[in-house]
């Protein structure tokens, strides 16, 4: 599985990168994460609004910081 974690870098996609990085630990899911900082190369993945986690090249939540139980949940349907 490959997430990607969309925003400039700013506190709120510190938070969701680190909300991912520990949904993923507590469901043992082997998934590469990674953080897309330029504005043109989220766009191009079609994020409007940041933070953002893609999952599989798919816009999955934007906008908002998701909590580690809602990744879990997300990820889980995905697995």
């Amino acid at each position: 599985m490959k997430i990607q974690i969309a925003g400039p870098g700013c506190l709120r996609c510190q938070v969701t990168e680190e909300n991912v990085r520990n949904a993923c630990a507590e469901l043992n899911l082997p998934a590469k994460i990674s953080h897309v900082y330029n504005v043109k190369e989220y766009a191009k993945l079609g994020v409007m609004m940041t933070p953002a986690v893609i999952v599989n090249g798919k816009a999955m939540i934007s906008g908002k910081v998701p909590t580690v139980e809602e990744l879990k949940r997300l990820l889980s349907e995905i697995k």
